[in-house]
């Protein structure tokens, strides 16, 4: 059973996404409990991501220094100048405007990980750097706003769901991770969780983009008409980011693995992390947040591409 499902991951993947949208347009009222499940499944799904990865691995990646400068040029240097030429083609609606700088401006610190172990890429490195990109982010988001926005923007933001999100999809997984390794050296339960947790990978990725996609349709097909603006800002990006990651990794010259790991840092956006932050925008910003919600079905299409195309490309 695992290996089917290992075998037909993408399309398995493709199906959870149509099943939670066919649900959210079709069962009133469906969002409201989605919604509500986005975080637990999440959570779910991160810590058998983290309990697949040695903790002393991790240790060793947060030492590389060259793949930490090399994710931290591609995300805040070459990844900001990419979203300025795409957001020029929103930056009449100011709604839209904010909503794309928001998602496309914030590197993903939670379901890369997963995205990037399934397309055979370093995992472990992209843990260890996730509390240092999300840093990054809180310190220089608010910069890059005022730059990109205008300077009124920033004060507007709160920075609270940042810290919540920290703790929910990094700390408290990856805590749980770490206790459980520590336990399977003597429990046979705690090996037992081991081996449940890594053989349901494919089915919690599944569940969990079913929720998201589900929660989140509605809010699109609402706003679908103003939303058609950003679609091909999205998927513009999901060709041009990979390939500044590509190019940043030929520079560094890691190996294999840490170069996925690169293009996928570049490529997967914080959406479900900044979502909170456009709902707590003021009025006139409204659909930011419906932009986001948009960024994330495209994305998750791509991705489920990408975890295909980035082993071919990226493979010597």
């Amino acid at each position: 059973m695992i290996a089917w499902a290992n075998r037909w991951q993408i399309p398995l993947y493709l199906a959870g996404m149509l099943v939670g949208g066919a649900i959210g347009l079709a069962v009133p009222g469906s969002a409201v409990v989605l919604e509500a499940l986005v975080t637990p499944a999440l959570i779910l799904l991160l810590f058998a991501t983290f309990l697949a990865v040695p903790f002393a691995e991790i240790g060793r990646a947060l030492g590389d220094l060259r793949f930490l400068a090399a994710v931290l040029i591609l995300n805040f240097v070459l990844v900001p100048v990419l979203v300025f030429g795409l957001s020029r083609f929103v930056a009449h609606d100011r709604a839209l405007l904010v909503g794309v700088l928001l998602v496309l401006l914030t590197p993903c610190i939670d379901y890369v990980v997963v995205f990037t172990r399934l397309a055979g890429g370093s995992a472990s490195r992209l843990l260890a750097v996730s509390p240092v990109l999300m840093l990054a982010q809180l310190a220089l988001l608010p910069v890059l706003l005022g730059l990109l926005a205008g300077p009124d923007l920033p004060g507007a933001i709160d920075v609270a769901p940042f810290v919540g999100a920290f703790v929910l999809f990094i700390a408290l997984p990856m805590g749980a991770a770490a206790v459980t390794q520590l336990l399977a050296r003597r429990l046979r339960a705690a090996r037992a969780v081991e081996r449940t947790m890594d053989a349901s990978m494919v089915p919690l990725l599944v569940v969990t983009l079913a929720v998201v996609v589900g929660a989140q349709i509605d809010v699109v097909r609402t706003h679908a008409t103003e939303l058609l603006a950003v679609v091909p800002i999205y998927v513009a990006f999901l060709i041009v980011a990979p390939v500044l990651g590509i190019l940043v990794a030929r520079v560094f010259r890691p190996d294999v693995p840490t170069a996925r790991a690169t293009v996928f840092s570049g490529s997967t956006r914080n959406s479900l992390v900044v979502l909170p932050l456009a709902l707590a925008l003021p009025e006139p910003l409204a659909l930011a947040s419906a932009a986001i919600v948009t960024q994330t079905l495209v994305e998750l299409v791509g991705m489920v591409a990408l975890v295909r195309v980035v082993p071919r490309i990226v493979a010597r």
